[in-house]
């Protein structure tokens, strides 16, 4: 590791994950089509990108996400990946105080039509324009109409919960915990991936069972926790930015007035009793889940098990670009697992956006 640590430095409290993580069985086959499609889309500006556009770890990230799914699926999922990323890199997660809103805005709402309308020429004909044209064409051709109107939904979500993040950076305001935790799981993309998780694995929900009040907390539950090991992960990529990020742990230091070890601590135990949260509201729903919704429990499992080992390996999250000039290979942040939550309460915590999780326990 580089001897410039981060203020909450370089070891990360122990994981409590009782989820096991699997990997497609046609990883490395899918990763060479990823590969092969990125150096086609000229997505990025060089070779220096294109490393950093392959350190992302996206086939990882997407074959622990949907470890069972169709391959032609998860490969176009795993596009899609390479695209957000380098979406996030050049125009929405820039670190720069001269991003704005307006044109954040602009941007996000001609993407989701670019998918929505064919041929609506929304973006201009620069390379990730172009790459979007031919994702949003791939991605019609391949769903079904439900599918395409999941992933579609999924889309807009992510990038409404990325116009608020950058509409916060920009007003210089530090939102409250409470206002975080209802928009991280949209900053995060969970519904987007989510879409692709239900149309790569051929779930087939009813609208009454997807829609329905305890599995939409569930949903969130699962991003939310995913989203608290993400704040963890990039920390260390984000903490040279002209702006504070709004993360959890910057959030809890800026209201609570602590140092950031106490941060990271109050963010684990937040976290841990999320995650105790799922898998007890996850269990409850299974006791009158039928086989496709058991499915769709068992794919927000896989969420959460997978981004824990892919962010552990990623070059973009274990050896960051504002900190080396390349990936480091074998890189790793070399985590270390907990047998139990380290706050081992039940009870609801003290995050009214949260209530409503708990109270599904209840119905």
């Amino acid at each position: 590791m580089p001897t410039r640590a981060p203020v909450i430095g370089w070891n990360l409290p122990p994981f409590y994950c009782p989820i096991e993580s699997q990997v497609h069985p046609e990883a490395k086959e899918l990763e060479e089509q990823a590969v092969d499609w990125l150096d086609a889309s000229g997505i990025f500006r060089d070779g220096v990108d294109r490393a950093w556009s392959i350190a992302t770890h996206s086939t990882d990230f997407s074959c622990r996400m949907i470890p069972r799914g169709d391959p032609r699926l998860v490969l176009l999922f795993i596009m899609w990946n390479h695209w957000a990323f380098a979406l996030d890199d050049q125009a929405h997660d820039t670190g720069s105080a001269s991003t704005l809103t307006r044109s954040v805005v602009d941007l996000n709402a001609r993407i989701a039509r670019c998918l929505e309308s064919p041929g609506s020429g929304t973006l201009d004909g620069g390379p990730l324009g172009t790459a979007l044209e031919e994702l949003a064409t791939l991605t019609r051709a391949a769903l079904t109409p439900a599918q395409l109107h999941y992933v579609q939904e999924g889309l807009r979500d992510w990038l409404f919960g990325a116009s608020w993040q950058v509409g916060a950076i920009e007003s210089d305001v530090m939102p409250s915990l409470s206002d975080y935790v209802t928009m991280r799981p949209s900053i995060n993309g969970t519904r987007f991936s989510l879409a692709w998780s239900l149309a790569a694995n051929g779930i087939r929900m009813t609208q009454d069972e997807l829609y329905s009040a305890p599995v939409q907390a569930l949903t969130d539950v699962a991003g939310f926790v995913v989203s608290c090991d993400n704040d963890l992960f990039s920390y260390a990529k984000e903490d040279s930015q002209e702006t504070t990020d709004r993360n959890i742990i910057n959030i809890l230091m800026h209201h609570n007035r602590c140092p950031p070890q106490q941060a990271v601590a109050e963010t684990v135990a937040i976290r841990d009793r999320c995650m105790t949260l799922f898998l007890r509201l996850r269990e409850r729903i299974a006791g009158t889940a039928g086989p496709e919704l058991r499915r769709y429990l068992e794919s927000l499992g896989d969420y959460i098990a997978g981004c824990i080992h892919w962010m552990n390996a990623a070059p973009r999250y274990a050896s960051p670009r504002n900190r080396h000039a390349l990936p480091q290979t074998g890189a790793s942040w070399n985590i270390t697992w907990r047998s139990g939550p380290v706050d081992t309460r039940t009870d609801p915590l003290p995050i009214p956006a949260t209530a409503w999780w708990w109270d599904q326990l209840a119905r």
